[in-house]
């Protein structure tokens, strides 16, 4: 691959890879596992392949990774049958720390291919057949490779090791801190691109479009781009490309979410919304109890707060302003997955830490307003240090 350097999109350090593959190995010697495993078909929620090859998943096609305790990687992805290409001990640009890359043609709509990976997989464990397995992420792997190895390794002992990786994934480097300061950046700037392009006659997905061009122009690959229009009056809930065919009307508010990912594949996201017009007073008073309610919530954030109080204190505080309590999602971490643990949720298990990147987004609904604001915050050695948007808090009024 003699010109991988000018193919490849914001490459992560090897430095900063080798950080991360000695702090997961140390743990699983300590834990008493032989090897990792983990699998992934997207770039929006497959973030441990990522986070240890710095090659995503894309487009519904898995990547199958095994990263054992005492040697490099094999990957198993995408390619023609029998496909085997034994690397350097340096690697090779693209795959760095992999010694081995196996192709497959596996397709989820083609059932009969769905042991594919896992026979590959299987070879790739063979050395840890009577040993430890640590599973990466169960929810995103499929039913077919779990049970073909389970089948295959008898003697091997499968436990789920998704904890152990989110413990050292969740702290961010300074290297990967600084990537999200760029992917936070760009999407101030897209946000602005929006306002500035704008106009009645436009549909939403037009209007979103711009958002994800110029994402694709600062280093994004992939992202999530929600919005919605209305009339001064109504709740504008967003929602995805399948519901954004409104055309824009002179006087209307739009409400948009960017949570593309940028450099070096790290997703940030920011909402605000705009009016071609005035808002209403009542939007801006609601939209001023969402920055109280997000300001409540950063103050919560700090290094090894319980994220179950966090959830419980939030919904106290909104209770006793009678507003809505959260029955979803409001804070979360951030990272090469748009949501990473932890969460701001009744069960979540980790705690606040220093060097995460959280996302905060309060919202709730109302009959005539969808009122909510979002940005990212860098937690400090006592708490929010950060706040990685810099675009400003406000409803944006237009015209």
């Amino acid at each position: 691959m003699a010109d991988a350097s000018e193919r490849i999109n914001n490459p992560i350090s090897t430095t900063e890879l080798e950080r991360r593959w000695s702090a997961v190995r140390k743990a699983m010697t300590e834990s008493r596992i032989d090897a990792l495993l983990m699998q992934a078909n997207n770039d929006f929620m497959g973030g441990y392949v990522k986070y240890f090859t710095d090659v995503p998943a894309t487009n519904g096609y898995s990547v199958t990774a095994v990263f054992p305790r005492d040697e490099r990687m094999t990957v198993i992805a995408m390619g023609p049958q029998g496909l085997v290409r034994e690397l350097p001990p340096e690697g090779d640009p693209l795959r760095r720390g992999v010694a081995r890359f196996m192709g497959t043609p596996s397709f989820a709509s083609a059932p009969y291919t769905a042991e594919n990976d896992g026979k590959l997989a299987e070879k790739a464990l063979a050395g840890c057949a009577s040993g430890t397995i640590g599973l990466l992420g169960t929810a995103a792997m499929s039913f077919a490779l779990v049970d073909y190895l389970k089948r295959a390794l008898p003697k091997a002992t499968f436990v789920d090791a998704s904890e152990l990786v989110d413990r050292i994934k969740a702290v961010k480097s300074a290297e990967e801190i600084g990537f999200m300061r760029r992917v936070a950046a760009m999407q101030d700037a897209a946000m602005q691109a929006v306002f500035d392009a704008i106009r009645p006659g436009m549909r939403d997905l037009e209007v979103a479009a711009i958002a994800e061009q110029f994402g694709h122009g600062h280093g994004s690959e992939q992202g999530l781009f929600l919005c919605a229009s209305g009339p001064v009056g109504t709740a504008a809930v967003f929602g995805n490309r399948h519901v954004q065919n409104r055309v824009i009307r002179e006087g209307d508010q739009f409400t948009l979410l960017i949570e593309n990912n940028g450099p070096g594949g790290f997703y940030t996201e920011i909402g605000r919304t705009c009016v071609l017009g005035r808002a209403s007073e009542e939007m801006h008073d609601e939209f001023a109890f969402v920055l109280e309610a997000q300001r409540f919530t950063t103050d919560l954030l700090k290094p090894g707060a319980s994220c179950k109080e966090i959830w419980d204190t939030y919904n106290a505080y909104m209770r006793e302003h009678r507003k809505p309590e959260e029955k979803r999602l409001h804070c979360h971490s951030q990272g090469y997955d748009m949501v990473e643990r932890p969460l701001a949720r009744y069960d979540e298990t980790m705690a606040i830490g220093k060097n995460m990147v959280v996302s905060c987004h309060p919202t709730y609904v109302t009959e005539r307003t969808y009122s909510w604001v979002c940005d990212n915050f860098l937690i400090g050695e006592h708490g929010v240090v950060e706040r990685l948007h810099k675009l400003p808090q406000k409803i944006f009024e237009l015209r």
